[in-house]
C-alpha cells in the first residue's frame, strides 16, 4: 500500500533549522554577534568625579560605534573586582554604572587584564578600554599579561586620569604591549574624555578605518600599530 506524501517542512522550520546549525560554525556565530569591548575603570576612591562623568558619557560612546556590545569591569575596596555581561543597550550599561559607588582600595589592574584574556578565550574580544589614574603594583606582571592581550589581537585603549610620574610608565606600556593606545586627561575636561571613549568604541566596532573618520582620535590611531604589524 502506498505510503502518503510527506509534507514538506514549513518555511519557518527551515530557517529555524538552519539558523540552528548556523549556530555551532564559529565564523557564521562571529559574524552574528556585535563586535564586543570590555569597559574597565578604576572605581577606588579617587575616582567618584571621574565614574560619575563616564556614567553620563558612555551613551555617547555606543552612538559613535552603533553596533556595539559592552561589559563594565571595575575594581573597588578590598579586592573587590566585578564585571557585568555584555551588553548592547546603553541605558542597560549606564544602569549598572550608577548602580556603582567607588571605594577605598588598592589598584587591581593585573586581575583586570587577567579578565580581558579569559574573555578573549571565550570568545572575540575587539578592544579593552581602562580609565584610570594609578598603578599599585609590579609593572613586570602587567605587562606581561598586556602583551598576551595583544598576541590574541586586543588593542589595549589606556586613558589616564591626572599625570601620576608613578603610573604614567605602566599605564603607557600597557597601551604599547597590547598594540593600542595611550592618552592623557584632565578630570576638569569632560569632553576630552568623551572624544576618548569614542575613538576606542570605534575602533571596536570597525576597525581602525573607522576610527580615522574621526579627526579628535587622529593621536590615538597615530599609536596604533601599522597593519600586519606583529598584530
Amino acid at each position: 500500500m502506498a505510503q502518503p506524501p510527506v509534507p514538506a517542512p514549513a518555511p519557518s522550520s527551515v530557517v529555524d533549522a538552519f539558523l540552528r546549525k548556523a549556530a555551532l560554525v564559529p565564523a557564521l556565530r562571529a559574524a552574528a554577534l556585535p563586535p564586543r569591548l570590555l569597559f574597565a575603570v578604576d572605581a577606588t576612591a579617587s575616582r567618584q568625579p571621574t565614574w560619575d562623568r563616564a556614567c553620563h558619557l558612555q551613551a555617547g560612546m555606543f552612538a559613535a560605534a552603533g553596533r556595539l556590545s559592552v561589559s563594565l569591569a571595575y575594581y573597588r575596596g578590598h579586592g573587590e573586582f566585578r564585571a557585568t555581561p555584555f551588553l548592547a543597550d546603553a541605558r542597560a550599561l549606564a544602569g549598572a554604572m550608577t548602580g556603582v559607588d567607588c571605594r577605598g582600595g588598592h589598584t587591581q589592574i593585573l586581575r583586570l587584564l587577567r579578565h580581558a584574556e579569559s574573555e578573549a578565550a571565550r570568545e572575540r574580544l575587539h578592544a579593552l578600554v581602562f580609565v584610570g589614574d594609578a598603578v599599585e603594583e609590579e609593572a613586570g606582571p602587567i605587562l606581561a599579561a598586556a602583551a598576551r592581550l595583544g598576541a590574541r589581537g586586543v588593542p589595549g585603549f589606556v586613558f589616564q586620569e591626572g599625570d601620576d610620574p608613578g603610573a604614567t610608565p605602566v599605564l603607557r606600556g600597557i597601551a604599547r604591549a597590547s598594540g593600542g593606545a595611550w592618552a592623557p586627561f584632565d578630570h576638569r575636561s569632560g569632553d576630552a574624555l568623551a572624544a576618548l571613549l569614542r575613538g576606542a568604541a570605534a575602533f571596536a566596532a570597525g576597525g581602525r578605518e573607522a576610527l580615522a573618520r574621526l579627526p579628535e582620535a587622529a593621536a590615538l590611531l597615530a599609536q596604533l600599530p601599522a597593519p600586519g604589524a606583529g598584530q
